[in-house]
């Protein structure tokens, strides 16, 4: 009985240590668990946040060089990808580089330029031959450049028309709503309908607006000595010549709230244009004279135009500028619009517009006296001249010419106008004349108005049909 006790004591003992060797290994696997769970938070978690710069494991500059290799392979793919991206990008832009320029050079060759348009497409560069497109638009403009004739469908600089309105109607009721200025304006007026009309049917009939100084032009002779020579104007066979102008562009004060433009001004997008003061009071830019109607008309048609020449603005200067009273010295604008008359100016010779010299006063020049004609012109280039810029055309109020001549000029007027800078004259005749001598040239001007529509139909046959012309709102002559 006491060896089954002693046993069984021996035997508690031995399992009372085997437990606590076992609480123990528990306890030691926790510790264990416990450091590499703390170690692999401490690794994955916190070592990153702390480690960017400082000292890397050996894990960690292993991992950083297999980056830097997997880098570098990006980088170079990424190089070659830029170096074809950006040789793309050059060739888009060479090609709308090529693509700009021919459309620039075309519209040039439309307007009869063609030495232009070709120096442009060779600006592209020493290599523009490089381009089969480039080479072949050249080529295209040397070709139609031989189609061409001196003066197009005319023999002589005789046969050239200078056409001219005045301030264009454009609200007939308002013109021709029969008070005591609705006559004169339906004898000296034009409307914008049948401007546009006039213009439309001329252009279908091959008509091309040339510049005056393209009719004739000054030329040094081998002696060094200048004169006028007739023009060498190179158009395809079937297109004719002419030059317009248009007289008094000052939108006088008899004119307000009878239907015209009010002034010239340039739009918002730089182009010259006029204001009109609509029924309800507010002012509004448009076309509502030649200036701009001829634009739009151009713009549509480029082929109206040689080398870009538009038309001819005759100026007095009693009653200001361009619908701007630069003579009022009074006036609190006075400044402003002289220095709006200058832009304005400027602009418009930007665009292929001339000015001219209508004189000052506007009256006879035929009847004025020697010292008339000097205080008049000298008063004009100092109100006027100075600010629309020099010019050496002189159209004749009227159409009265200073002399009766047909041989040369040889008045004192004459020769105080030449001296003060003018060398073409212009007058008014039904057909078109001219005089081209070696120290100005004289030509005719047909004018295209109420009288000539309504009294002279069949003067203005050969210009276009005005059965398809004349306003229907437009009344008989009294």
């Amino acid at each position: 009985m006491a060896r089954r006790d002693e046993f069984e004591g021996k035997s508690n003992n031995r399992n009372k240590t085997k437990n606590r060797k076992f609480r123990n290994l528990l306890i030691i696997e926790a510790v264990i668990l416990c450091i590499v769970v703390g170690l692999y938070a401490y690794l994955i978690l916190i070592l990153p946040k702390h480690g960017k710069g400082g000292n890397n494991s050996v894990n960690e500059q292993t991992s950083g060089d297999t980056k830097d290799n997997t880098d570098t392979v990006t980088q170079a793919l990424t190089l070659e990808e830029q170096k074809q991206r950006q040789l793309e990008k050059e060739q888009k832009e060479t090609e709308k580089k090529i693509s700009d320029l021919i459309a620039e050079a075309d519209k040039l060759a439309l307007g009869y330029d063609y030495d232009k348009a070709i120096d442009l497409i060779k600006s592209f560069g020493k290599n523009y031959t490089d381009y089969e497109v480039l080479i072949k638009a050249v080529a295209g403009y040397e070709a139609t450049k031989q189609t061409l004739d001196p003066l197009g469908a005319y023999d002589s600089v005789d046969e050239i028309n200078h056409i001219f309105f005045h301030t264009l109607v454009a609200d007939p009721k308002k013109a021709f709503d029969g008070d005591s200025k609705s006559n004169g304006y339906n004898y000296y007026m034009t409307t914008i309908d049948e401007f546009k009309a006039m213009m439309q049917q001329m252009y279908d009939k091959g008509y091309v607006i040339v510049s005056i100084h393209d009719v004739a032009k000054k030329v040094k002779g081998e002696d060094g000595k200048t004169k006028y020579v007739t023009g060498n104007i190179m158009l395809p066979p079937d297109k004719k010549p002419f030059v317009i102008s248009q007289d008094d562009v000052c939108y006088y004060n008899y004119m307000t709230g009878d239907g015209f433009a009010t002034r010239i001004v340039i739009d918002e997008n730089g182009r010259p244009s006029t204001e009109m003061t609509m029924d309800d009071g507010t002012v509004s830019v448009g076309d509502y004279d030649m200036v701009p109607i001829l634009e739009t008309f151009i713009e549509e048609h480029p082929d109206f135009s040689y080398k870009g020449a538009k038309g001819i603005v005759a100026l007095t200067g009693y009653e200001g500028s361009m619908g701007y009273r630069t003579n009022d010295k009074a006036s609190p604008t006075y400044d402003q619009d002289q220095e709006t008359v200058k832009k304005i100016a400027k602009v418009m010779k930007q665009w292929g517009w001339e000015f001219a010299s209508h004189s000052y006063g506007h009256r006879d020049m035929g009847k004025a006296t020697y010292n008339f004609t000097k205080k008049d012109t000298d008063r004009w280039l100092k109100e006027v001249g100075s600010l629309v810029g020099s010019t050496d055309i002189y159209i004749f109020p009227f159409g009265i010419d200073m002399e009766t001549t047909m041989g040369h000029y040889s008045s004192d007027k004459f020769k105080y106008l030449k001296q003060s800078g003018f060398d073409y004259f212009c007058g008014v005749y039904k057909d078109p004349w001219i005089q081209v001598k070696d120290d100005y040239v004289r030509m005719t001007r047909r004018p295209l108005d109420g009288q000539a529509m309504l009294q002279f139909p069949e003067r203005l046959a050969d210009l276009f049909d005005l059965s398809k012309v004349v306003d229907k709102t437009r009344p008989a002559l009294k």
